[in-house]
């Protein structure tokens, strides 16, 4: 069982709220009238030996590890990045406690009821790192490891702790065949890279745009499984060094990538084709939506001339009717939601249990970011969308008797 620190002088501005005078709910854990709160983007901690123990022999030498230099510096190895030094932080109070969380899941239950989170949607963590690279194959190898695993560890748990299955999608009929067998086994839905190929552009690359991907659409669709696509995916997010590098690679690089598969899907005509798919953009925030989906409709209508196909709608039609994304606090997004008719498709996360999310303060976050909109729209936000995206089924007041 993990320490639970106090808070300490750098963590003490995630418990200032203006509180939630007149809300007729609350985001708060033991409340009566809580929200229901389905944390959209969650991480579990995979053990270190996860893909040595279990990835096919041939593989062995080329999953992630770590070497050490003639110097005594260590540094992580994964086959589509550059070498990464790792350094270690001094962390100190609540930052050194959200390094050490997420292993077990009745530490992870503690975790939730003190957020007040009534079920989650989990993604990798050392596990990100199973799309850095070009081989489509291996990566749905590795793929393959950790949907195993995350069924094993998460599956008697799976009404209210779901992990989203993997899919290395540069390999379409691994792909194919690895939905039907997670679909059987019974998971809530599938993750894909933001891109199929991982890396650079390169214009010949397959990408989710073209009808070479029909085939894998068409399968999701009769699965009924939603599909996300989780920020840092695709291509290194680590694309700068020096100064300021770790804030240009978190916006630049690991953020706005997500932009791609969206349009990807409005603007191909995939989802008139494939009606019934459900797509959800992971921890990039939402702020940026409604310029996206403007953007979109703007290039649309006015370079109609290069236009293919002629679509029965606008691209942002699309989005509204198929897609969503997740934020932990966004006050631009929040600010737009009900201007741009969006209530039905952003979703809050406490992205538990790293640094940018909201852990465990979850509902001083709310209370400051969420007071200028409806509580209709709050509910929907904080819940009752992800409750209807994934399938969980769950009371709208979960602490009601």
């Amino acid at each position: 069982m993990s320490e639970q620190h106090s808070v300490d002088d750098a963590n003490q501005w995630r418990m200032e709220t203006p509180g939630a005078d007149g809300w007729p709910r609350s985001a708060h854990p033991g409340a009566a009238n809580k929200y229901l709160m389905v944390s959209a983007d969650t991480h579990t901690n995979e053990p270190a030996d996860l893909w040595a123990k279990r990835i096919e022999p041939e593989y062995k030498d080329r999953i992630p590890h770590q070497r050490v230099d003639e110097n005594g510096d260590r540094w992580a190895v994964v086959e589509g990045y550059r070498p990464i030094k790792i350094r270690i932080a001094a962390m100190e109070g609540q930052d050194k406690e959200r390094n050490s969380v997420g292993d077990t899941i009745e530490g992870r239950a503690r975790d939730h009821k003190r957020d007040g989170i009534d079920a989650e949607i989990i993604f990798p963590n050392k596990g990100l790192a199973m799309w850095a690279t070009k081989d489509s194959v291996f990566a749905m190898a590795m793929c393959r490891v950790w949907n195993d695993w995350a069924w094993e560890f998460f599956g008697p748990s799976n009404d209210t702790m779901s992990p989203m299955a993997c899919l290395g999608t540069g390999d379409i009929p691994g792909s194919i065949a690895e939905i039907n067998r997670v679909a059987k086994m019974g998971f809530r839905g599938l993750t894909l890279p933001c891109k199929p190929i991982f890396g650079g552009h390169d214009v010949d690359d397959p990408n989710y745009n073209l009808p070479m991907y029909d085939p894998m659409w068409a399968v999701i669709e009769e699965t009924g499984l939603p599909i996300t696509f989780h920020v840092s995916t695709g291509r290194d997010p680590r694309a700068a060094k020096g100064m300021g590098g770790a804030v240009i690679n978190y916006v630049s690089h690991s953020l706005t990538p997500t932009i791609e598969p969206m349009a990807n899907l409005c603007a191909s005509g995939v989802l008139e084709r494939f009606p019934k798919i459900r797509f959800a953009l992971i921890e990039a925030g939402v702020g940026w939506v409604p310029w996206a989906l403007e953007a979109m409709d703007e290039a649309y209508r006015k370079h109609h001339f290069w236009v293919r196909p002629k679509l029965q709608g606008l691209p942002s039609d699309y989005f509204k009717e198929h897609g969503a994304a997740s934020f932990q606090e966004d006050p631009a997004g929040l600010a737009l939601v009900e201007k741009f008719g969006l209530e039905n498709n952003f979703m809050w996360a406490n992205d538990y249990p790293h640094h940018e999310g909201t852990w465990p303060h979850s509902a001083p976050a709310i209370e400051r970011t969420m007071s200028d909109i409806s509580d209709d729209t709050r509910a929907k936000l904080l819940g009752l969308n992800a409750n209807k995206m994934f399938n969980f089924k769950l009371p709208e007041a979960p602490n009601k008797a």
